[in-house]
């Protein structure tokens, strides 16, 4: 049986390979009601804003979850800082289609 993170690897994989194009039926459909195209483009989201992470000097992109869910990005995770709290939540804000986020970081020295 195929869980959802399975599923959610496997959908992110094939849009990359097929530019952002799905063509599996079980992808069709994720998350309740979101389609392929919505689902396309949190996953897209999603990549952007950990891409970012990464190339940022005061986020720790391995501390902090990102999840996107009909434009909304959540963080989840620690920040050694207030300061790498609000970066995490600006960058996900000033990424492209975003539409809202939800930051549950918690600060932890």
């Amino acid at each position: 049986m195929m869980t959802h993170t399975h599923r959610y690897l496997r959908c992110l994989a094939l849009a990359a390979l097929t530019g952002a194009t799905l063509l599996g039926a079980g992808c069709s459909v994720m998350r309740g009601q979101q389609t392929a195209g919505s689902y396309v483009d949190d996953a897209a989201i999603t990549t952007a804003v950990k891409a970012k992470f990464v190339e940022d000097k005061v986020v720790s992109a391995g501390s902090i979850s990102v999840e996107t869910l009909s434009g909304t990005v959540q963080l989840a995770g620690f920040a050694t800082s207030a300061e790498e709290k609000a970066k995490a939540e600006q960058i996900a804000r000033n990424s492209r289609n975003v539409k809202a986020v939800r930051n549950d970081i918690v600060v932890r020295p």
